[in-house]
């Protein structure tokens, strides 16, 4: 087997020339990377082909470290120099044999301004963020894997927009040195994938053969049907003709193959949770720049410079309260879904919307990073302008692998029908 091939019978199929010689072809009009390698990045890889990864490209959100490139965060505030070494999931997924082929476009820090990239289904349509250009590279074919992260929606949003698998998992489960983390107890490390059986690898790797033996994190049983709560969250915002014609499709199989959905009254406390979302986000955003916004602040964007400026006024003590009221908030979730697998929810309230100045509400996906909960997005169908649509479903804490099952048992409820959305 050559370097740059992967191995035959993997769920990858894209080599590194393909990705390389795919990714120089079509970024000019998808914009997808900030730093694309002009060497050849499997030089010095060892023994790759006894690898579970053998030869897989990968992207990197340009806020997480990778040697030999620079990390920009999608700003002219900081150094075009080359870092020295991986970050902790870079240097797991090359011991695995994956070859980093370069940095994706991020919204500048992982917040709200967003970087060139456009929506491989439609140009003139954004990407989401903040991890567009990891989105906008799988959806694109130019990549199989992109590694991502998320604050708020960063990573189930752009999925949905771009019509590919994105996963989130359980906060802390990937380690996050290398990562420029600025809100410390919100940002999680996740990716994007072209099929669920390649998400499921990444998490096997990434979130560590020990953690899988934990009890909680057992295969799921999917010789039966799974016990599902349904939660459309309209009390967060309303849904696209499209979006919703995706929601009730999903809900309307999963009733048809005997599934008992469970539709909790939790609107107020969803309420409260996205509201408290916001307060630490920007205490935790605020502090973790304020050396940039000390030695840079004219070459911040307005929104960064207004999130600081806000983050700012909110009190040590404020903060821990909104801590504490978290705590005590996602105790009684855990109790209330103790015995659902999975949560069916909104991944965006529509789909990708027109325009390239905004990345899109996150609001149906603050919730679960609040929480710290693994979210899937599933692509379910396309809108007849082409624009994809599909669900989310989320977990309780450390039930990451058996959420990627359950994922892959309601994707086989639902073949792609692009016909259910032609609005």
């Amino acid at each position: 087997m050559s370097r740059h091939d992967v191995a035959v019978g993997s769920p990858w199929a894209l080599s590194l020339q393909d990705a390389l010689a795919l990714s120089r072809q079509r970024d000019a009009e998808i914009r997808a990377w900030a730093h694309l390698t002009e060497a050849d990045p499997s030089a010095g890889a060892a023994g790759v082909a006894a690898n579970p990864l053998a030869g897989v490209p990968f992207g990197v959100k340009d806020v997480i470290d990778v040697a030999g490139m620079p990390t920009r965060s999608g700003s002219d505030a900081t150094s075009d120099v080359p870092c020295e070494v991986d970050a902790a999931c870079v240097a797991l997924l090359r011991q695995a044999g994956a070859v980093p082929i370069g940095k994706t476009v991020t919204a500048e820090f992982a917040y709200m301004a967003p970087g060139p990239t456009r929506n491989p289904h439609r140009l003139e349509h954004t990407p989401g963020g903040s991890s567009s250009g990891s989105a906008a590279a799988v959806a694109a074919g130019m990549l199989e894997l992109a590694i991502g992260t998320q604050t708020g929606g960063s990573i189930i949003r752009p999925a949905a927009y771009c019509g590919v698998i994105g996963f989130k998992p359980t906060f802390g489960r990937v380690h996050r040195q290398g990562m420029h983390v600025h809100c410390d107890s919100l940002d999680t490390i996740g990716w994007f994938t072209r099929t669920l059986d390649q998400s499921t690898a990444i998490a096997q790797l990434l979130l560590g053969d020990g953690a899988a033996t934990r009890p909680q994190r057992l295969a799921a049983d999917t010789r039966r049907a799974p016990r599902v709560a349904l939660l459309p969250s309209r009390v967060l915002a309303s849904l696209s003709p499209a979006a919703d014609a995706a929601l009730t499709h999903a809900s309307r199989r999963l009733r048809d193959a005997g599934v008992e959905l469970v539709e909790p009254e939790c609107d107020t406390e969803q309420a409260e949770l996205l509201r408290l979302h916001g307060e630490i986000m920007h205490a935790e955003l605020a502090r973790g720049m304020l050396s940039q916004y000390r030695r840079h602040e004219a070459l911040l964007s307005p929104s960064v410079r207004d999130a600081i400026v806000h983050g700012l006024t909110i009190a040590p003590a404020d903060y821990a309260r909104h801590q504490q009221a978290r705590s005590q908030l996602a105790q009684r979730w855990q109790e209330r879904f103790a015995n659902v697998d999975f949560l069916l929810t909104p991944s965006a309230p529509s789909e990708a919307p027109a325009g390239l100045a905004s990345t899109g509400p996150s609001v149906f996906n603050r919730i679960w990073s609040l929480l710290g909960w693994p979210c899937v997005h599933v692509p379910t169908g396309k809108t007849a302008q082409g624009l994809p649509v599909g669900v989310q479903c989320v977990a309780l804490p450390d039930r990451d692998l058996a959420l990627l099952e359950w994922a892959q048992w309601l994707q086989r409820l639902l073949p792609a029908q692009p016909e259910q959305y032609l609005l």
